[in-house]
C-alpha cells in the first residue's frame, strides 16, 4: 500500500531514535531542568534570536492551547481561519480547555489576510464581544500553501496595530523553511510573530511539539499554564533531547526537503494525468486534487489518503521524510493504470 493519508504516519528519523537512546544514559533532573532542555533553549536561541524560549510538550493541540491561552484574557478571541487546525481538527480543546472564543473566516488558500482579518476584528471594548486579542496564522497552510515573507510582515504590523497579538501553528514550519529557503527568525521573529507553535512530531520526531515565545512580553503565566493542562514532561528531556538533533544541525532541512521535493513530483505527474485536477498550490508537503467519479474509491485498493473535502471528492496527498520518488512512480503509475481503464470502458 502506498501510503499518503498523513506525514504523522511516518516513522521517527534515525538520528531521532539514536538521540533518544543516547539521551537514556544515567539520571538527570524532572520538568526541564535537564542538560539537554538547557541545550535545546541554545539552539532555539541561534534559530530565533536571544529572547526565543522553548516550551516543550507533548503534541500540537497542546502546544496550540498553551500558546494561545498565555496570550488572552479570559474574555479574549482568536481571529483564523475555517480551516485552521484550531478550528477543525482539535475537538474543540481551544473552546472546552481554554475557554477562548474563535472568530473563523473563510480563507479557500488557508492564508489571512489584513481584510480578511478585518471581517473579525470589531467590537473591541464592547462588552457584548468577545475581544479579538491574537491573530492566528499556520505556515505552512493546512491546504499546503505557505504565506511569503511580505505577507506574515504585513499581517504581524496590521494586527499589532488593531491592539492584537499575532501566533503561528507551526506544525510543519520546516516544511515552510526549507520551501522559502530563509532561516526560521526570518519569517517569524524579524516580523513581528510573537509565539509558535513548532512541530516535532510531523518533522520526523517520536513525539513532542515545542512552544517558541519569541516576544516575552506576549505570553502571560505560561509556566503554570502548561502544567495544568498536563503538558509538563517529567522525563523531559526525551522530547527536548530529539528536538537539539533535529535542529543543531541540517537534519530539519534535509527531511523537510525531501518531504516538499516529493510532494512537488507528486504534483508534476498528477497534472500530467486527464481528468485529475489539481486544487491548491503546492508549496510544502502536500497535493491537494479531484480525481474523477469513482477513481478514489478504486485507487484505495492500493493507496491510503485522505478525503478533504466529500462535498467536492478533493483528496489530500501528504508525502514525509521517508516518502520516496518508488512511491511517487508506483502510485502514479497505478492511478494512470485505472484512469485508462475506465477510459477504455466507455
Amino acid at each position: 500500500m502506498y501510503t499518503f493519508d498523513s506525514d504523522n504516519f511516518a516513522g521517527a528519523l534515525p538520528q531521532v531514535m539514536e538521540a533518544v537512546v543516547a539521551s537514556n544514559v544515567g539520571h538527570q533532573m524532572s520538568y526541564g531542568r535537564d542538560v539537554y532542555t538547557e541545550r535545546l533553549q541554545e539552539v532555539l536561541r541561534s534559530h530565533f534570536g536571544e529572547l526565543a524560549e522553548g516550551f516543550p510538550v507533548f503534541n500540537g493541540t497542546g502546544a496550540n492551547v498553551i500558546a494561545l491561552q498565555s496570550m488572552m484574557p479570559r474574555w479574549g478571541a482568536v481571529i483564523c481561519t475555517s480551516l485552521a487546525h484550531i478550528n477543525t481538527d482539535e475537538c474543540a480543546a481551544p473552546e472546552r480547555v481554554a475557554g477562548m472564543k474563535l472568530l473563523s473566516v473563510d480563507a479557500p488558500d488557508g492564508k489571512l489576510t489584513p481584510e480578511l482579518i478585518d471581517r473579525r476584528a470589531h467590537g473591541f471594548n464592547n462588552e457584548h464581544n468577545a475581544q479579538p486579542s491574537v491573530v492566528s496564522i499556520t505556515q505552512s497552510t493546512e491546504v499546503g500553501t505557505l504565506y511569503s515573507v511580505d505577507e506574515i510582515r504585513v499581517i504581524c504590523a496590521h494586527a499589532h496595530r488593531l491592539g492584537m497579538k499575532v501566533h503561528m501553528d507551526g506544525a510543519r514550519l520546516s516544511n515552510a523553511a526549507a520551501s522559502l529557503g530563509v532561516p526560521f527568525r526570518e519569517f517569524t521573529t524579524d516580523l513581528g510573530v510573537d509565539v509558535i507553535s513548532f512541530g516535532g512530531t510531523k518533522a520526523g520526531l517520536l513525539f513532542g511539539e515545542v512552544i517558541v515565545v519569541l516576544n516575552p512580553d506576549a505570553t502571560e503565566g505560561i509556566k503554570y499554564i502548561r502544567k495544568f493542562n498536563m503538558q509538563l514532561a517529567s522525563k523531559m528531556r526525551f522530547i527536548s533531547a530529539q528536538f537539539v538533533t533535529l535542529l543543531e544541525g541540517n537534519l530539519w532541512r534535509e527531511a523537510a526537503t525531501r518531504a516538499n521535493s516529493m510532494a512537488a513530483l507528486l504534483r508534476e505527474r498528477l497534472v500530467a494525468l486527464p481528468e485529475v485536477v489539481v486544487t491548491q498550490a503546492t508549496q510544502a508537503n502536500a497535493v491537494f486534487a479531484i480525481f474523477p467519479e469513482g477513481v478514489d474509491e478504486e485507487l484505495r485498493q492500493y493507496a491510503v489518503f485522505q478525503t478533504w473535502n466529500p462535498v467536492t471528492s478533493e483528496v489530500r496527498l501528504m508525502c514525509s521524510h521517508d516518502t520516496t520518488s518508488d512511491d511517487i512512480v508506483g502510485f502514479s503509475d497505478r492511478l494512470e493504470q485505472i484512469l485508462s481503464q475506465r477510459l477504455a470502458r466507455k
